[in-house]
This record gives C-alpha cells, structure tokens and sequence, in this order.
C-alpha cells in the first residue's frame, strides 16, 4: 500500500508540483492550502508524512507541526519555507520537525529527506506493533518491559507463585527492578484490595528502623510523643516488602524472625505482642550465603526468607531488550517533557545496546531522559548520550568478544554472538532485518543462533 503524503502551502503551485513529482515517485498524495483543513484531513485519513510551508495565514507552519503530532506523535513533518533563519529551523526541529527544507529547494533534495523521514515512520511504527505484540504474549500478570528468555523465566514464575502467599525473596543488582517485581506479586495475589508497603531497611538505622517496622508507644523514647503504628500493623491483611534486607543488623535480624516464625511482634516500648497476618517479600542485591558464612546473616532469617526466589537479570544478560525499554523511556519522557523527540537512532540504538549497564535499568532510564531533554532534533543520536556511551562498546572490564585465556574457537563464538545481538538490537528483535542486515539467510541466522544459544 503507497505512503501517504500530505502537502500543505497557501501557494497552490507549490502543492500541483510536489503533488505531481511525488505521485510518480509512487506516493499517494492530497493537499491543502491552510492549517485548518490540513488538520481535517489529519484527522479524518491519518497520514505518514507532512510536509508544511511555515508561513501560512490563520495558523503557520509551527503551529500546524505541534497540533499534527498531538494527533499522531509518530507522524514525521518536513518544514520548508522561504523564509529561512536559524531561530526558526531550530524551533521547528524541537517541535518535532524531521527536517527543514529552505526554498528554493531541488527536488532530488527533497525526495532523499523524503525517503529518510518515512524510513524513520515505519521503523517507529514497527517498534510500536512489536511492543503491542509484547504485551498481548507476554504473560498477563506482569506488565513488565522485556521479552527475553531470562525475563520470560522470571514472569513465568511471578505468575505461578503471586497468589500462594509465600515469602518470597526477590535478588537481583541494584536498578534491576525488584520493588516492580514485588508489587506484581501483590497486585495478583489474593491479598490486592489490602495495602502494600516497602521500606528500605538500609536507609534507617536500627532503632529508627525497629520503630518504623513494629512501632512504638507514647514515651517510648525521646520525641515519642504518641503511639505510632508501625508498618506491619499497616500491611495487616496485605503485603510488606523488605528491600535491602542483607543490610539488617543481628539484633533486627532476630525480631524479623519471630515476625516470620509466631505472626507476632511487640512494639517499642510494650512487652504484649501484637498479632499479624501480613504477606512478607524481601529483597537484596547481596550474597547472602556469604553472609551467613561470615557469621553475618542468621540461618535460619535466611531459610525463612527464601522459601520462593525470584532472581532478576542484571541489564547486560538482557541485550535484546534494551531498544524496547529504550523506546518505553522515551516515550514516557516524550509525553512527561513535552519534547518533540521521536525516535532514536540506528547508531544510538547500536551504542546503547553494546553498553554494560552497571546500574541496569534505572540507569538507562536516567541516560534516556537526559538524551530527550537535551536532544536539539526529532531523533536521539550518539552525542545527545553520555560520553562513556559515545566513546563506544568495548566492556568497563576492558574485555570485548575476546577475553583472556580462550580458544581460538571460543573467540570466534563470542565475536558470532556479539555480531547477532547488535544486529537484532538495530533491527528492534525483527530476525528477517537482522538476517538481512548480517548479509545472512534467515535460515542460516536461526541455525547459528541455535547453535550459539543466541534467543
């Protein structure tokens, strides 16, 4: 089916010549002579490219820009005008423009900014069908983004064990997205109408933290003015999370355990214990084994505690998901901002992939959301990212494909599997590109990535 074009100018010689040149270019073209009607037709034929003279009566080109893309936020818009200047050409470009044209233009001109602005629509197009294909095979229970094999394993399990009311101990990195996890397995347990609560426990030390857990009585201590519930009596029918409960101390450690052990616990300040029916979910991103070793993690907190575990993938482990989450945060950015920014680019996406992810998902939501507020066009490129992104691919650890002490077989595997999961990365999980990209049959791609365990 042709690409549909729209042509908007209060000059009807501009509309009859690009509408002529652009038909036989295989397009499928209609014009109008004001903002207004341009917006009707908008509105009532939906389009894949707009292009728009700037000055124009009762509404100009800028105007016209912002309004389309309220409409269609993936619509690309091409400016042109003979009235050129710097301030107006950055303006349209943070509106959202895919380019600006100046008139007098040549028509081979226009025809390449053409090809690349509606290549841009149907990639983002393509990137918006997959994410919705995500959603309807991914598990219902977890609204996640991800759709590899580690956290395809990782839904499979919330979904089974959400509605046990079993402790869980949820363990994975910091900004690997435990505290998501732990309200998905609330949001579908039995336990959804009642209240869920979270605590840090390595933000408070440890008499702060037993007063906020278990609460206390009036006068239990300087500044104890009234009794205070704490968050176990709050979570009462409901569900508690415990992040970072590798970092309690012996003595908070011992009191949790009887919370675990009797359903019981005594305020501060009280010697009558109180009685609860709450769901616990912990968190750590430490080795609590470790710890249980070294003399710093009793036994048996732990074996209460890790009756279901739920370990999360660091970022790194999740390559082929980084250009859907990529895409999610720029979208959430796009819309928190008001940005006119709507795609990220192929060497952007390339980079962000190659990248290790020390603080995984929160940190390549913060590298998002600073690229689309300092982001100058319509599209994120490689110097809207950090430095340590642009300098390019090779690990923090110095390694690349090829590490110390492997065989020249190893090697060629690694450098195979590297090869394949930028190319998936660049083609957004779209194997046919990826194939393509690699000068490879589809055929001989699924064999290799077979063979390496690539999924």
């Amino acid at each position: 089916m042709p690409e549909k074009i729209l042509v908007v100018d209060d000059e009807v010689k501009v509309c009859d010549f690009l509408s002529e040149v652009l038909s036989q270019e295989g397009y499928q073209l209609e014009t109008a002579d004001s903002g207004r009607k341009a917006l009707e037709l908008l509105r009532q034929k939906g389009f894949d490219l707009l292009i728009t003279d700037l000055m124009m009566p009762e509404m100009d080109g800028l105007r016209l820009l912002e309004l389309a893309r309220e409409e269609d936020p993936n619509l690309a818009v091409l400016v042109i005008t003979g009235y050129s200047t710097v301030e107006t050409a950055v303006e349209a470009m943070k509106k959202g423009a895919f380019d600006y044209l100046p008139k007098p233009f040549k028509i081979d001109q226009i025809k390449v900014i053409i090809d690349k602005a509606l290549k841009q629509r149907r990639l983002m197009e393509e990137n918006r069908r997959l994410r919705q294909e995500l959603k309807e095979t991914r598990p219902r229970l977890v609204q996640i983004i991800g759709d590899s094999p580690a956290m395809r394993q990782v839904y499979r399990l919330v979904e089974k064990v959400a509605k046990t009311g079993s402790t869980v101990l949820i363990r994975g990195e910091n900004g690997t997205g435990k505290e998501l996890i732990a309200r998905a397995l609330h949001r579908y347990s039995d336990r959804s109408q009642r209240s869920f609560v979270s605590i840090n426990c390595a933000a408070l030390p440890e008499n702060l933290l037993e007063s906020e857990l278990f609460g206390h009585t009036r006068g239990a201590f300087t500044g104890a003015v009234a009794a205070k519930k704490g968050l176990f009596e709050e979570a009462d029918g409901g569900t508690i999370f415990l992040d970072e409960i590798g970092d309690i101390s012996p003595a908070m450690q011992v009191k949790l355990l009887r919370v675990l052990q009797e359903h019981e616990f005594i305020r501060v300040g009280e010697t009558r214990p109180r009685q609860v029916d709450v769901r616990v979910l912990a968190a750590t991103n430490r080795d609590l084994e470790r710890a249980m070793a070294e003399g710093g993690f009793r036994p048996e907190l732990f074996y209460r505690l890790n009756v279901i575990t739920v370990t999360l993938p660091p970022l790194r482990r999740r390559e082929g998901d980084i250009p859907l989450l990529a895409n999610h945060f720029l979208s959430k950015y796009r819309q928190k901002t008001g940005r006119g920014v709507a795609s990220i680019s192929r060497e952007a996406l390339r980079l962000l992939s190659a990248y290790p992810w020390p603080g995984n998902v929160r940190e390549l939501e913060n590298v998002i959301e600073r690229a689309v507020i300092l982001c100058d066009g319509s599209e994120i490129t490689p110097a809207d990212l950090p430095k340590e992104l642009q300098d390019g691919w090779t690990r923090k650890d110095g390694t690349g494909p090829i590490e110390a002490g492997m065989s020249f077989k190893e090697a060629v595997s690694n450098f195979q599997r590297e090869l394949i999961l930028k190319a998936l990365a660049e083609s957004g999980g779209v194997q046919a590109r990826a194939a393509e990209l690699l000068g490879l049959k589809r055929t001989t791609l699924n064999e290799i990535m077979k063979r390496l365990d690539v999924q």
